[in-house]
């Protein structure tokens, strides 16, 4: 089963629904205890950080993440989701982040518009884990005004005043600045590679 971590934060049926369509046994899930014996782990988001943040220290599903990171379990974030995977965000400096992976989340460029509404292609860099066999060009759907810096995680980058982290991978955690439920065929491919990974096809591209 994949936990979708139902915080109470956005639409987070259209992850669950994606999941469902590739045919995973995909979940929203608002309990802890719930989410404890998941085989897979999404964490999305939209809005601000600090907000999302609080939302889901409030809610206990922190905790769940945490140990879903510690028992090695397949874990995505989507959008928010993944920023939320890093120390903290220069929208909400005061707010704490699940510390996941290293850096800080960045506001885009003052030489662009803010937010980045629209399709842009993905620069990959690292094309294992979970962009595994994605189709090229990778055209995705980003609604965004920050993101995380750039980092040894990057997997990949998309041109937006400059190159802006559009997915990182740490060993079996993912996640992915777009929103890959919203971005057709490629990202169902994605999808198709964390469920993949929870189904134990593959384990080894994430790490165990």
């Amino acid at each position: 089963m994949i936990a979708v971590l139902d915080y109470g934060i956005g639409n987070l049926r259209s992850a669950e629904k994606a999941l469902q369509f590739l045919g995973a046994e995909a979940e929203l899930v608002d309990d802890p205890d719930l989410a404890a014996d998941a085989d897979g782990v999404v964490l999305p988001g939209v809005g601000a950080f600090g907000r999302c943040a609080q939302a889901l220290r409030a809610s206990g599903l922190d905790r769940a993440a945490m140990s879903a990171v510690e028992r090695h379990v397949p874990f995505l974030g989507i959008c928010v989701g993944f920023q939320l995977l890093y120390e903290g965000s220069e929208e909400d400096p005061g707010e704490a982040g699940l510390g996941i992976l290293s850096g800080t989340v960045r506001r885009l460029s003052d030489d662009v518009k803010r937010p980045q509404m629209q399709w842009n292609v993905l620069d990959v860099t690292d094309d294992g884990g979970l962009l595994a066999g994605a189709p090229e060009p990778a055209w995705v759907y980003f609604v965004h005004s920050f993101a995380p810096e750039v980092t040894g995680d990057t997997t990949s980058t998309c041109a937006y005043g400059g190159a802006v982290t559009a997915s990182a991978e740490r060993g079996h955690v993912w996640g992915t600045q777009f929103h890959p439920e919203k971005s057709g065929a490629v990202g169902l491919h994605i999808l198709a590679n964390f469920v993949g990974a929870v189904d134990g096809e593959g384990r080894t591209s994430v790490g165990t």
